[in-house]
């Protein structure tokens, strides 16, 4: 057996991505000259060092539990870190095996059972909690990506699905067909006067408002505008790096994207060039969202959260009060109030009429990865139902926040690993949120509230 630093590197690489660490892997990615190693990413299956982390764990769990004699002893579940400790192994084999000489002894029953049956074959109910699993033959698996997919958009008016991915592709996905139909949506960059494919990872993409015009936002730092027919219609460039973020405004006639050279950019969507360049970050730029047509949030790694109008050459506002980078931003329906996220594991109200936050919400335990506004309260169209906050963490819970109130009203806690995505239906009756626990669970925020 053999492997080589660039293999280590390219699967530590691979893991920060799919952990949601994407500035971490864009550094890292860098400084191990990832982008010089032949390795094939479209080859390399998600999870893979995980998967191979849990492999060693396994060996050494085994390397304890199987006697000399090849006979099997039940262990406990050995930690990642127990097992990297030789010391803790070694005792570890020491109590097995005089565990293992205990048992085999001759012994009484146990309630009825003899002893070594009642140990083994024991097994806890299954909790039952009412959850409906969807059957395979509801779903529909849409197959072509070559890598990890990191995104989805459902475009507003059509059957139509756009998915990004880390094989340097988007793909739109005619729902309306029972075969699901693909159009690949091929990232290229110009090399020695000819296209090749960029092989960077296509991370953000946004359907305009009426569903005619996809943007899309990739580590090649290059956006682009495509057609539903998968036509490309423009190619912005004018980042010097990644882009993490993209969004059209409500009008469709600009386009806004943050990047990793600190900067964020409000393009022309008709003629794809620059209208203004905002270089008011200290760090790299990590999300941006419309408040209107021409007025926007920022935030990034620099802690900061600015405010900022097309056509001046200063933030409208600053907020400053999280303790480490910030995640995400969202403007509520009505762009009064800026909600925020960090690393710093809280979520703050922000509002432009004061300088300090409206509402410090901390109770998740861990980084708050995204939030999401329902689509509820006044100036909605489910005037009625009230305004709900919610947070995914990588404390692997979901959180509802009565954000009038200020407080939590519900935690989530289906999940076994961090939650990545959320989002509400259009009549914010119920709630999807996604995890690296390979499930997506849908919620129903009637019953919730």
């Amino acid at each position: 057996m053999s492997f080589g630093s660039d293999e280590v590197n390219f699967l530590v690489y691979r893991y920060l991505q799919e952990s949601g660490f994407v500035h971490s892997a864009y550094t890292f990615g860098i400084e191990s000259h990832i982008s010089q190693s032949n390795i094939n990413g479209a080859l390399v299956p998600p999870a893979a060092l995980l998967s191979i982390v849990q492999k060693g764990l396994q060996y050494t769990e085994a390397e304890i539990s199987i006697g000399e004699d090849g006979s099997e002893r039940v262990i406990e579940s050995l930690s990642l870190i127990d097992a990297v400790m030789p010391d803790v192994v070694e005792s570890r084999k020491q109590a097995a095996a005089k565990s293992h000489q205990i048992k085999n002894e001759p012994s009484n029953t146990v309630n009825g059972e003899e002893g070594p049956n009642a140990l083994t074959n024991h097994t806890e109910p299954m909790e039952i909690d009412g959850s409906l699993e969807i059957a395979s033959s509801k779903a529909t698996v849409l197959r072509g990506h070559e890598s990890e997919v990191f995104i989805c958009a459902w475009n507003p008016t059509n059957d139509l699905l756009a998915s990004g991915s880390g094989d340097s592709t988007a793909r739109i996905w005619n729902m309306n067909d029972n075969s699901a139909n693909q159009l690949v949506l091929r990232h290229c960059i110009q090399k020695g006067g000819t296209e090749v494919p960029s092989n960077k990872d296509v991370t953000s993409l946004d359907w305009n408002c009426d569903g005619s015009r996809l943007a899309t936002g990739s580590y090649d730092g290059f956006a682009r505008i495509w057609g539903t027919d998968g036509r490309l219609v423009s190619t912005l460039g004018q980042h010097k790096g990644p882009i993490f973020a993209l969004k059209w405004n409500k009008k469709g006639n600009y386009i806004l994207s943050a990047g990793v050279d600190k900067t964020t950019i409000i393009w022309d969507a008709s003629s794809g060039h620059c209208t203004q360049q905002f270089g008011f970050h200290s760090a790299p730029a990590l999300d941006v969202d419309w408040q209107s047509n021409t007025s926007f949030a920022s935030c990034s790694t620099d802690m900061c959260i600015h405010v900022c109008k097309l056509g001046l050459d200063k933030p409208i506002k600053t907020f400053q009060g999280h303790t480490n980078e910030v995640n995400a931003i969202k403007w509520d329906p009505q762009g009064n109030l800026l909600a925020s996220c960090s690393d710093d594991m809280s979520l703050k109200i922000w509002s432009l009429k004061q300088e300090n936050c409206v509402h410090d919400l901390q109770a998740h335990n861990k980084e708050i990865y995204t939030i999401k506004w329902s689509p509820t309260g006044p100036g909605t169209n489910n005037p009625n139902a009230p305004l709900i906050l919610a947070s995914a963490s990588f404390d692997s819970t979901v959180r509802l926040w009565d954000v009038e109130r200020g407080v939590c009203i519900h935690t989530l806690t289906k999940h076994q690993e961090p939650v990545y995505s959320v989002a509400f239906s259009p009549d914010g009756k119920y709630l999807a949120s996604g995890s690296f626990d390979k499930c997506v669970h849908i919620w129903s925020i009637q019953v919730q509230l």
